[in-house]
């Protein structure tokens, strides 16, 4: 027998949007029911870098998720631009008055999924052969098979796909319907982990002949780095000391820079692209987070605009279900956003990195963009506002 269940929003997907948005749901005194086919275990054992923006770190802290951000996130008054084998800082705080949060998504998650257990959500990991149905109807649901093995229906009055990039819910919007853009890219990102001290206090973002490097952190003593790469490169067929010596020939430059080095415990071959879907709103479905856009790593903006598009959507459905239809506002608003997002991104993207085709003119005009950038106190300031996030207070 199917067991059903009756809720004002049902919520596919138990990331960091699905879980911030029932929260935000809930402080509004709004029911909803979250289900992921993963378990709690498989998200928080998943790896994900995560820088935050001074807003996302708000919302976190102000509607009472956790204020652990605040005490065991790293904050970044600035980023090292490094080009010529030298470095540039651009100084946040003094640009804009705002930072930056180094605070692995995974300890977003862990965060949300501790605050909906602790105010009683109903959030429902390691589910299996869900769909969603009825989308245009007055009662849209979904339909899986519970952690129980039992079958179960949830009926709702409104539908949010959050189910990330491989997304099951922005297939139910209409090919004649729905629009997307998408951009692919001829490089990755090979990402390590490392046992070692921090090589330097902020992120460095390395354009040099060679390709793209990101020296990132994680703790003191465990750090996070990348270099461009082939999409198709082979992991194994990197030892530790090859690894090195390619991160070392990018960064080093005439100020002696040098990474500290130590055993790497992870490797990895990051994908990306860019990809936007539109509407974000079919019916009773809405789309928010990868499940209606992607942008490559390089602009730290994938969590944050998963986290603003959450922001947007608790308030139009609060409005929505409290006798205001607002729902065609959500799209527009926070497609504003998503798209500012993504030209910073390519924008970044395409400045730092070398291109498997760039000849030396192309090289050197990416410097030229770069020495742009850190001698123009209004074209640091750009790139300060669009990296820190564009405040909505």
């Amino acid at each position: 027998m199917t067991e059903l269940t009756r809720t004002q929003v049902g919520i596919v997907g138990g990331g960091p949007a699905g879980l911030m948005l029932s929260h935000l749901l809930a402080l509004a005194g709004i029911d909803s029911v979250v289900v992921d086919r993963r378990t709690r275990e498989e998200i928080e054992n998943t790896v994900r870098a995560g820088i935050l923006e001074e807003d996302s770190v708000r919302l976190l802290v102000e509607t009472g998720v956790s204020d652990r951000v605040r005490r065991e996130g790293i904050a970044h008054d600035g980023i090292v631009l490094r080009y010529g084998g030298t470095s540039h800082r651009i100084d946040f705080k003094g640009l804009v008055g705002a930072a930056s949060w180094l605070y692995p998504q995974t300890d977003v998650f862990v965060d949300l999924a501790d605050a909906r257990a602790r105010d009683g959500g109903d959030v429902r990991f390691g589910v299996a052969q869900t769909r969603v149905v009825d989308v245009t109807s007055d009662l849209p649901g979904i339909l899986f098979t519970g952690a129980d093995g039992r079958e179960h229906e949830v009926r709702c009055d409104y539908l949010v796909g959050a189910d990330g990039s491989h997304s099951m819910c922005r297939l139910e919007v209409p090919e004649s319907v729905r629009r997307h853009y998408v951009r692919e890219y001829p490089f990755a990102w090979f990402g390590i982990l490392a046992e070692a001290p921090k090589s330097a206090p902020e992120l460095i973002y390395t354009h040099s002949p060679r390709g793209f490097a990101l020296i990132s952190q994680r703790t003191d003593t465990l750090q996070r780095m990348y270099f461009q790469c082939d999409p198709d490169e082979d992991v194994d067929a990197w030892s530790d000391d090859r690894i090195w010596s390619e991160l070392q020939s990018r960064v080093a430059g005439p100020d002696g820079l040098t990474l500290n080095e130590g055993p790497i415990s992870g490797k990895t071959v990051l994908r990306f692209r860019s990809f936007v879907a539109e509407p974000m709103r079919h019916g009773r479905l809405l789309l928010a987070g990868d499940a209606a856009h992607t942008v490559p790593p390089t602009g730290a903006k994938g969590l944050n605009l998963a986290l603003a598009d959450v922001r947007v959507l608790a308030e139009v459905l609060d409005r929505t279900l409290h006798g205001q239809d607002a729902l065609d506002e959500y799209g527009p608003r926070a497609l504003d956003r998503v798209w500012k997002a993504q030209h910073f991104s390519y924008w970044m993207t395409s400045m730092l990195h070398t291109h498997p085709n760039a000849n030396a003119f192309d090289l050197r005009r990416q410097q030229g963009e770069l020495t742009s950038i850190t001698t123009s106190e209004a074209a640091a300031t750009y790139l300060a506002e669009s990296y820190t996030g564009w405040p909505t207070r």
